[in-house]
């Protein structure tokens, strides 16, 4: 069943709000049946809205004065700020059946993976599209819906590519200011090669989009202005040298024509590969991006406490909210909270649970002026932007070089307070400095979160876990298969509990400096294979001087900003397999076939091939017997002298299974899946 509706709730006659009214109406432009009433157990059947919530806010309230530029949003005539975002809605029918909980997936530059990543389903559209989910395929093994969630995706970000079809975006105003037009310095910075733009020459590139990715970018307001700079360098840390101002303008190139174009950057004689190029220039009346924020806050504390008749949604359906990030969503669940969009306008607490996901210890530029929402950090890829900044971890400690205090829980009332985790794989220890969430700054001594939050590392993994058997992506290796997800929807019900019933998630497990499982980069043991080539430095984290008015008000008065000293970044150790010793580790990284790595260095169509490649982990097999190991000369026990048989391999298999089921960081509904994919792992490792 589909229809096309259009609710219109006016904010004049919706006096059932209360006086500070957070969503004002919904427009619903598909409604339908989850699979056409198909039943999941005793939640029943399921129902889809999708359409655009429509907010005001009134800028004055204290809860709104955490928004950047506020004060120079346009009003109504109720003196109240407008912004709107598009948003997604899979519940119970029958919301009472429901387990009370509303689950918030944070969008991914637009893409919606509540789905993908619990349910493992797939896509309902290409890689970044995110149209309307509507096969089996799409709502995989129906986990979240057996459990009795309700899934909401509201639009946070302005600035996904319009060429993303049904993202979820964000329509903000832009900042303006009568008297003088609000100006500022705003940075782009690139590398040339067939990762993204130009897949199959890394040569002959003129012209580039000013945004990250292709995203929507924020054009120059002056072309000619002296503050326009263009450099290059060859390394991250490399010496800037400035590019003539005659051989470059903004522009594009098109049919062998240059035109001129605010939004994108020419250069005459073609940007080189792998080098880095960064233009520093002028623009004018940004959007006030932390509205998006605002939009995420208000749409999950109207259904927590108001419910919407309009979406079918009771007072009484829902009791709990739970906001999931998986990596740029991370960080934004992060800045989320740390910049105080915990609390509604009524001063109650959004969140009762928050889940940051493979971010690192990291923000991102998702509340500040001209801020980049896509823009993160990578060993080369997106070079000193605002993410992998102090503070890093819950608790608050002193930056002991520059005298810096803070924490991303210190100024959290405990009223606002979330349960609260961190999770995140090994490429977070090796491209995105995560270190730093659990250790002091210079990386000497461990330090414990508080008891409401929880620290989870995902041994032997890597951004997100590819299909078996896996393929050297932009990496060197194959990238790794390692499925975590799996302990994710056991640490997701674990929250549930948490939230609902005061049920303690399961202990934190992280390497630690104590024990000598977390360690320098350069003191890590990795056997000696001779045909792989180990990292030679991690992804680093920098003290980063953005201008006075940055941490306070949110501007960057300093581009490119002034890198200090890098923080003590470190790694985890490995065992003499190259596997790690600490950790949360699936029963294939525990009873292994193979290394399994947060690494992978770049091949030469993807980056510098002594580079970590981002987001990418590797896997290398074991041999398969005592002739081949010897053969490659692999000082690492093949699979033959590790096990005995088949049988004595599933054997241990099943053992660790059930050992983490039992400690609660795995589900025993999903021990067949586990079990079958260790089997299939096998037969395929001894077979090729």
């Amino acid at each position: 069943m589909k229809i096309k509706v259009f609710v219109y709730l006016l904010f004049s006659l919706a006096f059932s709000l209360p006086l500070h009214a957070r969503l004002d109406r919904v427009e619903i432009d598909h409604y339908s049946h989850v699979l056409d009433g198909k039943n999941y157990g005793v939640v029943g059947p399921y129902e889809q809205f999708i359409g655009t919530m429509y907010f005001s806010i009134d800028p004055n309230l204290r809860p709104n004065q955490v928004i950047t530029d506020i004060e120079y949003a346009p009003l109504n005539n109720q003196s109240r700020v407008e912004f709107s975002a598009n948003f997604t809605l899979i519940k119970p029918i029958n919301g009472a059946q429901g387990n009370n909980t509303l689950l918030f997936g944070a969008s991914n530059r637009g893409s919606r993976r509540l789905l993908t990543f619990f349910n493992h389903g797939s896509a309902p559209g290409e890689r970044w599209d995110a149209p309307v989910p509507e096969t089996e395929e799409n709502y995989g093994d129906g986990f979240l819906m057996e459990e009795g969630f309700s899934l909401l995706w509201v639009g946070w970000q302005f600035d996904p590519p319009i060429n993303r079809v049904g993202a979820s975006r964000s329509f903000i105003p832009q900042a303006t200011n009568a008297d003088t037009p609000i100006t500022g310095l705003v940075r782009s910075d690139f590398t040339i090669g067939p990762n993204y733009e130009n897949p199959n020459s890394p040569t002959n590139v003129y012209d580039r989009t000013l945004a990250d990715r292709n995203h929507i970018p924020y054009p120059t307001s002056d072309p000619s202005s002296d503050q326009n700079v263009l450099t290059v360098r060859d390394t991250r840390e490399g010496e800037r040298r400035v590019i003539p101002r005659d051989q470059w303008s903004f522009a594009r190139m098109e049919n062998g024509e240059v035109i001129p174009d605010n939004s994108r950057i020419y250069l005459s004689t073609g940007f080189e590969p792998y080098k880095i190029y960064e233009v520093v220039y002028v623009a004018q009346d940004p959007q006030i991006i932390g509205l998006g924020l605002a939009a995420i806050r208000d749409a999950v504390s109207q259904l927590k406490y108001e419910g919407f008749a309009d979406l079918n949604v009771h007072e009484q359906d829902l009791d709990y909210a739970i906001g999931f990030g998986l990596s740029q969503p991370g960080r934004t669940l992060r800045t989320f909270l740390y910049d105080g969009f915990n609390e509604d306008e009524s001063e109650r607490k959004v969140f009762d649970g928050l889940m940051s996901h493979i971010a690192g210890a990291a923000r991102g530029s998702f509340n500040i002026r001209f801020g980049q929402a896509s823009r993160d950090a990578h060993p080369y890829l997106n070079f000193y932007y605002p993410t992998d900044i102090f503070p890093f971890s819950d608790v608050a400690q002193t930056d002991p070089l520059t005298g810096d205090y803070d924490g991303i829980l210190t100024n959290v009332p405990d009223h606002l307070m979330p349960k609260m985790y961190n999770s995140y794989s090994s490429y977070e220890y090796w491209g995105r400095a995560v270190s730093l969430l659990h250790t002091d700054p210079e990386g000497e001594f461990d330090i414990d979160t508080i008891d409401s939050a929880r620290v989870y590392h995902f041994a032997g993994a890597q951004h997100l876990p590819v299909d078996f058997p896996p393929e050297p992506s932009n990496g060197q290796l194959p990238d790794n298969p390692n499925d975590f997800s799996w302990m994710m929807r056991a640490l997701l019900v674990a929250m549930q509990d948490w939230v609902s019933e005061d049920i303690p998630a399961p202990p934190s497990v992280m390497p630690k400096l104590a024990d000598g499982t977390l360690v320098r980069h350069e003191d890590v043991n990795f056997p000696d294979l001779p045909w792989i080539n180990f990292p030679e430095v991690p992804h680093l984290a920098y003290r980063v001087d953005y201008g006075p008015r940055f941490k306070d008000e949110g501007i960057i008065d300093i581009e490119p900003p002034i890198v200090g000293q890098p923080f003590g970044v470190r790694v985890p150790q490995v065992n003499s397999d190259g596997n790690e010793l600490a950790g949360l580790m699936m029963p294939e990284l525990s009873v292994p076939l193979a290394t399994y790595n947060g690494w992978n260095l770049y091949n030469d169509r993807f980056g510098p091939t002594n580079v970590i490649s981002h987001m990418s982990g590797s896997f290398i097999p074991f041999a398969r017997d005592i002739e081949e190991r010897e053969a490659r000369n692999d000082p690492r026990p093949s699979i033959a002298e590790r096990y005995a048989s088949k049988a004595e391999y599933m054997g241990l298999v099943t053992q660790d299974t059930l050992r983490l089921v039992s400690e609660g960081y795995l589900l025993d509904r999903d021990m067949d899946e586990i079990l079958t994919a260790a089997s299939d792992h096998w037969d395929y490792l001894n077979s090729h």
